[in-house]
């Protein structure tokens, strides 16, 4: 069993989960408990292990591996205060084959071991072999079609999965018979086949856009599509050079057409960016079924089949505000996010932005939160009163140059140089048609931040702990419909959507010189992403929403609800030259890509993008940032594009120990390559061992 418990490849016994924003069928299906093997070698149990597919997707969002593997030590993230997946970010040697314990220097017990994905993918890897294997007793073609296009769908994925984080995996497209202890490891192409392959497969087995299993959640032919099309492009991306020149004409189109399949299939992109994530109210709400949505995890409020993970991801975006804010702003299911710290934006992922006309920046950032305490009446601040003020700023910016700014707890009495805080928002709760914030002059706000002063990026500086734990927060997985505060959230993760769609297209465009073509694919994403004609700038919404319909939402907890949320931004604060309007703007491209916008051309001239091609790549990179922030891929998409060391250098003051030629894959776990055994039943070498390791660990 050691090599089950390594690799993850063997028979397993599978629960058949069920989730609420499914069909009714679906819904209504038994929960299962353990069976024997012989049970999914039957019509019927390969159908309820087909199901249980779905259940490996929520891996992804179960604990911190959710951000140590996706996000962290890239342009976008770096770690806050809170160390738990710090050796991620840092690239230090804690991040090794072996991974780190509190016994060899993690900060917890729940730091990620290089070990947490290559287990999972293989336990699914397992389950998708033993229905392809045995799909010939499905007698209906038509389930038996249905059933092996899931298989080959997230084989593939766990695939990609794999092979985009190690590189060159042992490849097991068969059940495992008994326990299996020597393998071999594929090079990188021959997993990139495999993984391709599969999805493929997938791709011509799925019944065009059919909703088995409920939409928003089922996997469907535009879903395989879109994952294929990713593959390809990975396969003749830069990490892949050494070998893939005579792949890339033809993957290149095989992509471009996967994705039209997808954004034909699906349709428009949903009219609001609000729409995916900040307009979230509740378990199952429409938003979940948006047609843009192309693949999700989903959960529900169900405790019976939350299975062996939950929806984590509430925890990890959100400033530290019940510590820095001194008792002004107290945590709780009425706010939509716990205040774990954990991924805390760069400068560079406030900078990409156009901070006036880009809508997505305010949709996005959470910058206030209402005092639901009042710790000291002489303060002048009263519930639901601004307590935490986050003005985003540009460089260029230099009304706030002698203000001062921080929190409670290190300056409780500051003004400004005029004897009091600077003008301040609250007031009136606002509607999505107010028009502009109610200003109070001179009022007190306890805790505030600016971006920058005198043209220096100093919100760093703003901390009640040795490292920064005050910044703006993202709001994508914000769920007001917990039943506890730190229980599971109950809203589905978004894993892929058609926006991206777009993007890859328009990367796989640019790849073929064809400019004008990816041009018009970035419009469409860029046209949505402007304000719309009578949108209120300044208002906000986040998931919090969800707890009006909690059944907690009584007494104390909903005064909190309301002092807390207080539906606003700091967009005129932060734009402080710009009039209220409610007129539409402009994003979309007109040269591309001789011009581009000054915050691109800011960014390609930190990174040295000169050539035509490098500045249409790392503008599309810059653009996946804009669209897809926190949307759990960003470190694969560097390292695919060969540009993970320098833009992580660049944007990412905390990734000190990056290093070329070693930090573009992670170590194949030490616990994997200590359980092989030679075709004798000798152990490996200590030679054959390093072997098996990827370059510099």
């Amino acid at each position: 069993m050691n090599k089950i418990k390594n690799i993850g490849i063997g028979l397993f016994a599978i629960l058949a989960l069920a989730f609420s924003s499914c069909s009714k069928d679906f819904l209504d299906e038994e929960l299962t408990t353990q069976y024997s093997t012989q049970y999914f070698e039957t019509s019927e149990g390969l159908q309820a292990l087909t199901v249980s597919l779905y259940g490996n997707i929520r891996w992804h969002f179960g604990s911190e591996w959710s951000y140590g593997t996706t996000l962290y030590g890239t342009d976008e993230f770096t770690n806050a205060n809170d160390l738990t997946n710090e050796m991620w970010n840092t690239y230090d040697n804690r991040l090794g084959p072996a991974g780190a314990t509190i016994a060899t220097g993690a900060a917890n017990a729940n730091a990620t071991l290089p070990s947490d994905l290559w287990d999972e993918m293989y336990y699914g890897i397992a389950s998708c072999n033993t229905i392809i294997a045995n799909a010939d007793k499905i007698d209906d073609l038509k389930i038996r079609n249905r059933c092996l296009a899931h298989a080959y769908f997230l084989r593939g994925f766990n695939y990609y999965k794999l092979t985009a984080q190690y590189g060159g995996v042992p490849l097991q497209t068969k059940p495992a018979v008994g326990v299996v202890r020597n393998f071999t490891r594929a090079t990188d192409e021959q997993a990139w086949e495999q993984s391709i392959s599969d999805l493929r497969n997938a791709y011509k087995l799925f019944e065009g856009e059919v909703y088995t299993y409920g939409k928003g959640i089922t996997w469907t032919k535009a879903t395989a599509a879109h994952f294929l099309a990713k593959a390809l492009l990975f396969r003749v991306s830069e990490r892949n050079d050494a070998w893939n020149s005579k792949y890339k004409e033809t993957d290149l189109q095989e992509a471009i057409d996967a994705c039209s399949y997808a954004i034909t299939a699906r349709g428009a992109l949903t009219n609001n960016y609000s729409d995916l994530y900040a307009n979230w109210t509740g378990i199952d709400c429409p938003n979940e079924q948006l047609n843009e949505i192309l693949m999700a995890a989903g959960h529900n409020g169900d405790p019976t089949t939350v299975g062996r993970f939950g929806n984590r991801t509430y925890n990890y975006f959100t400033p530290q505000f019940s510590s820095f804010s001194g008792g002004w702003v107290k945590r709780g299911v009425w706010i939509g996010g716990m205040d774990f710290q954990r991924c805390r934006p760069t400068e560079y992922s406030y900078a990409v932005y156009d901070h006036i006309n880009d809508a997505r920046m305010w949709k996005t950032f959470k910058t206030v939160y209402g005092a639901n305490t009042v710790v000291t009446a002489s303060a002048g601040v009263k519930i639901g009163d601004p307590a935490i003020v986050m003005i985003l700023n540009t460089q260029n910016d230099n009304t706030y140059d002698n203000a001062k700014f921080g929190a409670t707890i290190q300056n409780p009495t500051w003004k400004d140089q005029a004897g009091r805080l600077p003008e301040w928002t609250t007031g009136k709760r606002q509607t999505a048609t107010a028009g502009a914030l109610t200003a109070v002059k001179g009022q007190f706000v306890p805790n505030s931040l600016v971006l920058y002063q005198k043209g220096t990026y100093v919100a760093p500086t703003f901390k009640n702990q040795p490292i920064c734990n005050f910044f703006a927060g993202i709001n994508k997985t914000d769920d007001g419909s917990r039943t506890a505060e730190k229980a599971d959230a109950h809203r589905d993760v978004i894993i892929a959507r058609l926006a991206e769609t777009y993007l890859v297209r328009a990367e796989c465009y640019v790849r073929l010189q064809k400019y004008g073509l990816a041009m018009q694919d970035i419009n469409v994403v860029r046209a949505r992403a402007q304000w719309k004609n009578g949108e209120n700038r300044s208002f906000y919404s986040d998931g919090s929403q969800a707890f009006k319909n909690n059944a907690l939402n009584t007494g104390t907890a909903a005064t909190n609800y309301t002092a807390s949320n207080l539906d606003m931004n700091t967009y005129y604060l932060s734009n402080p030259t710009v009039p209220v309007t409610t007129a539409a703007s402009d994003l979309r491209l007109t040269s591309f890509p001789a011009s581009l916008p000054s915050e691109d051309e800011a960014i390609l001239s930190k990174i040295g993008a000169a050539s035509e091609y490098d500045r249409a790549l790392n503008f599309i990179l810059n653009e996946y940032t804009r669209e897809l922030l926190g949307e759990w891929q960003r470190w694969e998409t560097l390292s695919r594009t060969g540009t993970l060391i320098k833009r992580a250098k660049a944007f990412n003051a905390e990734a000190t120990n990056i290093t070329a030629h070693k930090h573009e894959l992670r170590p194949i776990p030490q616990s994997f390559i200590d359980g092989l055994l030679n075709d004798d039943g000798s152990n490996l070498s200590d030679s054959q061992k390093a072997q098996w390791q990827n370059p510099g660990y």
